[in-house]
């Protein structure tokens, strides 16, 4: 049997393992949300008692708390930042609305170890309370929305340097594979040429702008609205409370913060997440795209394009022997669907708030940071284990590009359209290349020069 503590709340008591450092709201909370064993990301966790470390100092400096109760919290939320007391916070993502269930677990995790630094037994609340001391000037409804954007902050500054690597990495590929014309292709048909390293080029531009639109969701993240309290009015606190929050916060956190413009709007709206949410599934939608297209390049090795190798990095089938995936692209495509799935969950999580409050943040910023965790996490091996190992077969992306009825194209200006669709007909129907057709001088070759062809003008003229 485990040793208990009886615990009492508002509503009644409860039995709390002695050796616990949450209390009785949180094994209610337990009680009630068994939904997904799930734990809260360790950005929110870090946020939250960042902001509870704030809270003591600015408090402590206002006169309103007890500088020996504040130097405990302090030293309490220190200890939960420096990565102790994680296994504490136990409530399931999936809890009551607004986040008041991690919010009361942090508040008791960090009062019960204040009490052991003042001598106490954890469950003492007369020497730190919960509510009356950690929470002391707070409220679950303004401390969960500032949490919810400082951990959102630390993330975007993690996934950041993910991206600009990758971004980097296509861009070298493109200057590798510069020199490589292939046929291009429109609607899965052969199109004019195009070279290999213009097609990576243009990956490395896209995810260039998938980076700018995150970074850009810092600028109302950076806004916050704690001081709020309970409906964005600030009852219970003191009037230079809100300035020196977001003092101490911004150099604790080494985020540019400050106060949101009005209270009452950072409390309602959670535009800064479905923004944030939003830029993340535009790059999902352009990495599922750039990978379907490494999947098409390399498909083979014998009946595919083959025009680009991936890197070997595990066997592709239990029954086939020799068989190699591009495991790495379908992962990257798994991963970005789910962070479109979850696009949708912040979505209708951000339309439900109501009047004063938003009470579904839990689940939008869960799906949120999910979305960056994984996406952090697979981008860097995807670019390490695959995108930096790609290596290319020019001369078969040659022979395609030779063999391309879409070099036709380069006639238009001397033969006109209609006699070019002529000779691509004759093509088709004989099986003989367009050079096989129509070369026999010198500018025709020099028209039909598939080099000439994949940058601006027109083919033949100088």
């Amino acid at each position: 049997m485990t040793a208990t503590r009886i615990e009492k709340d508002s509503l009644g008591e409860r039995e709390v393992p002695v050796e616990a450092y949450y209390g009785v709201q949180t094994v209610r909370a337990l009680e009630n949300f068994p939904i997904s064993g799930m734990r809260a990301h360790p950005a929110l966790i870090t946020a939250h008692a960042t902001l509870k470390k704030a809270a003591a100092l600015t408090n402590r400096e206002l006169g309103n708390l007890d500088p020996k109760i504040a130097v405990a919290v302090i030293q309490a939320a220190d200890e939960l930042l420096e990565g102790g007391l994680r296994d504490q916070i136990v409530v399931d993502v999936f809890q009551a609305g607004a986040g008041v269930s991690f919010n009361m677990n942090c508040n008791e995790v960090i009062a019960n170890r204040a009490i052991e630094l003042l001598g106490g037994r954890r469950g003492d609340y007369q020497l730190v309370h919960p509510n009356d001391h950690v929470n002391m000037a707070q409220s679950t409804n303004d401390t969960f929305p500032t949490s919810l954007r400082l951990s959102s902050l630390t993330m975007i500054r993690e996934l950041d340097p993910v991206l600009e690597r990758l971004e980097k990495a296509f861009a070298a590929k493109g200057r590798e594979f510069d020199g490589i014309v292939k046929s291009g292709r429109t609607h899965l048909q052969d199109a004019v040429p195009v070279r290999l390293g213009q097609e990576f080029a243009a990956y490395a531009v896209t995810v260039g702008r998938c980076r700018g639109r995150i970074l850009a969701c810092r600028e109302t993240l950076s806004e916050i609205g704690i001081g709020g309290t309970a409906v964005g009015t600030g009852i219970n606190t003191h009037p230079e409370y809100r300035a020196r929050m977001v003092a101490h916060l911004s150099k604790l956190t080494g985020h540019d913060l400050r106060n949101s413009p009005d209270m009452r709007e950072a409390m309602q709206s959670q535009f800064p997440l479905a923004d944030l949410s939003s830029a993340l599934k535009l790059l999902a939608l352009e990495l599922i795209r750039i990978a379907n297209d490494l999947r098409l390049l390399s498909s083979g090795p014998r009946t595919g394009l083959a025009e680009i190798q991936l890197p070997a990095v595990q066997p592709g089938s239990s029954i086939m022997p020799g068989k190699v995936n591009p495991v790495m692209p379908e992962v990257l495509n798994m991963v970005a669907f789910q962070v479109v799935g979850n696009d949708l969950t912040v979505a209708l999580a951000v339309q439900a708030g109501q009047l004063e409050l938003n009470v579904m943040m839990p689940a939008m910023i869960y799906t949120v940071l999910q979305s960056m965790e994984i996406l952090k996490n697979t981008l860097e091996v995807f670019r390490t284990r695959c995108l930096e190992g790609i290596t290319a077969d020019a001369a078969r992306c040659e022979r395609y590009a030779l063999d391309s009825v879409g070099i036709a194209t380069a006639l238009n200006r001397h033969l006109g359209y209609a006699a070019a669709a002529e000779v691509a007909k004759e093509s088709m129907r004989s099986g003989k290349s367009i050079y096989q057709i129509v070369v026999d001088s010198e500018q025709l070759r020099r028209i039909l020069d598939p080099r000439s062809m994949t940058e601006p003008g027109i083919p033949g003229k100088t």
